[in-house]
């Protein structure tokens, strides 16, 4: 492969950990819910999102800001750091926000939000380096700064007095050692950068990541066989994405134009909801994978 043909392919993928996408993390709404979220996966163990004190969980803009840092730390070739630096601007622009003063502020709660919010594992976390499961917490980022003036412009924000209180700044994050272990382990779902922001619905984009694990086994673990096909209790779906709705009814109404979505994509082939005795299930077709 040609060094043109690698960089395209690097900016097409948006490679993520594999074990943490089997895991519920973002609140599919960006509501004020304080309230842990609470797993416990089908290989046993237990899994908990705790928010920072006096903060929120992570939502779906915060889904987008750590899709987005995933797909900047491959393209930049993993660096050994861990390190992604990048101007508000240009993320947001890549994220297909509108830049200004709401939404960098909405960035830099974001970033934040995924410094401070503990993961929590007992035995449900795949460390793919130790072929165990964890028994301890982490955090998505390690680190992360924001500089509000870039060192290159401060001489000239005074020309300029109209921008020196918005001016966006450049942060830099550095990717939790523990995702990154999983990543360079190759513990990895590849997405689509381009499918995935076409993807307008939350929920829609969730399932994508979702369905991509049950592509390469169904849950986040050891490697095992690909499937093209995924059979899911809709009670336990709806666990794992997650959403607050129960009634099979009103989990239909919330999932299907999300299926309707992967189905104009390309993502999906079919998504049928079926009812066995009392119980009710979806069975996904997954569409092959372009490339």
């Amino acid at each position: 492969m040609t060094l043109a043909a690698r960089r395209r392919s690097l900016a097409r993928a948006i490679v993520l950990d594999r074990a943490l996408e089997a895991l519920p993390l973002f609140r599919l709404s960006d509501s004020s819910d304080d309230a842990a979220i609470a797993f416990a996966p089908d290989g046993g163990g237990r899994w908990r999102v705790l928010p920072s004190p006096g903060d929120r969980l992570p939502g779906t803009f915060d889904q987008d800001v750590y899709v987005e840092l995933l797909h900047r730390y491959h393209e930049l070739g993993r660096p050994a750091d861990g390190a992604v630096t990048f101007t508000l601007h240009a993320f947001l622009r890549s994220m297909g926000r509108k830049a200004d003063g709401r939404t960098y502020e909405q960035l830099r709660a974001a970033l934040a939000r995924l410094e401070r919010t503990t993961l929590e594992s007992a035995g449900a976390y795949y460390s793919a380096a130790s072929g165990t499961t964890l028994d301890g917490q982490f955090t998505l980022l390690g680190a992360v700064s924001i500089d509000r003036r870039r060192l290159t412009d401060r001489d000239q924000l005074a020309l300029f007095p109209a921008l020196a209180a918005g001016e966006p700044g450049e942060a830099r994050v550095v990717i939790s050692p523990t995702v990154r272990a999983n990543l360079e382990a190759g513990h990895t779902v590849t997405l689509s950068a381009a499918r995935y922001r076409e993807l307008s619905s939350p929920v829609a984009r969730r399932l994508y990541r979702l369905l991509e694990v049950a592509r390469e086994g169904g849950d986040g673990g050891p490697p095992t066989a690909r499937s093209v096909a995924w059979r899911v209790s809709l009670e336990r779906l709806a666990e794992q994405l997650p959403l607050s709705q129960r009634y099979p009814s009103h989990l239909q109404r919330v999932l299907q134009p999300a299926h309707e979505m992967l189905v104009s994509a390309g993502l999906v082939r079919d998504a049928v909801f079926r009812q066995e005795k009392r119980a009710w299930y979806v069975d996904y077709a997954l569409a092959t994978r372009a490339g």
